[in-house]
């Protein structure tokens, strides 16, 4: 029986060397969702490293990286003295929800509109980056409600995270982060664990280590793991195999 599976890279934009390890993974590899960062330096080269090709794009919204697309005065709870959005580790660390809803909607609409700048439409995905904020994801509700948009939408049951995507459930995989990460071994589990009533889906960062990443992310090396097992054929063969069609969130 036919297996169907999500995986997707998320991070397009973070860096040079984040965007040649996305674009190899699309290329030559196993990808076909790729998640957009439209307020980092890089984005641009990283569209056109991936512009010829059928992949889903979806927005990937930011603000835990490099800088806010508006006036920083206007969204104090979410940047540092500088103007730059607080770190991910910030919202680890801190003991209760400090994002002002009103002030994260406005960011949030601004980075769609630079989105439909960028890529001249809708993205077929939305959702957030690397925070887990119940404002965040009140704010993305809100602006996916406004725009018609196609929310990955995440609830906290329990303080365990949950996704529906267009009433579906999604079984999510993200093992990056974790102690002696083998993204092949993941990759397996998310197939094994199909189900009728959801989705597997993996969701990875590949790419390559540059000065930027390494001053900004506290997540290195597993990207090129991820690089590796998705461009494998090895891995592309395994999937033939076990009947496994790879998805695009368009597709559901």
């Amino acid at each position: 029986m036919e297996t169907k599976l999500i995986i997707r890279a998320d991070d397009l934009g973070y860096s040079d060397a984040v965007n040649i390890g996305i674009e190899r993974s699309v290329h030559k590899g196993i990808i076909n969702n790729v998640g957009v960062m439209v307020n980092m330096p890089t984005t641009l080269d990283g569209l056109s490293m991936i512009r010829d090709t059928k992949v889903c794009l979806g927005l990937h919204v930011v603000i835990s990286s490099g800088r806010p697309l508006l006036n920083p005065k206007f969204i104090p709870s979410i940047v540092d003295d500088d103007g730059a959005f607080l770190s991910s580790a910030d919202y680890r660390k801190a003991p209760n929800d400090f994002v002002n809803l009103d002030e994260v909607i406005l960011e949030i609409e601004a980075q769609y509109q630079k989105f439909i700048e960028l890529v001249g439409r809708k993205p077929d995905y939305f959702e957030g980056h690397a925070v887990v904020s119940d404002n965040f994801f009140k704010g993305l509700l809100v602006v996916a409600k406004c725009h018609q948009l196609n929310l990955l939408q995440v609830t906290l049951n329990s303080g365990r995270p949950s996704l529906l995507f267009k009433g579906h459930s999604l079984h999510v995989f993200m093992e990056s982060m974790n102690k002696d990460y083998n993204p092949y071994q993941t990759l397996k589990r998310a197939v094994l664990s199909s189900c009728d009533e959801e989705y597997p889906m993996m969701i990875c960062h590949p790419g390559y280590l540059d000065d930027y990443l390494l001053k900004h992310s506290s997540l290195t090396t597993p990207r090129t793991k991820e690089v590796e097992m998705l461009t494998d054929p090895q891995v592309r063969a395994w999937l033939y195999q076990h009947q496994v069609r790879l998805i695009k969130y368009n597709e559901i």
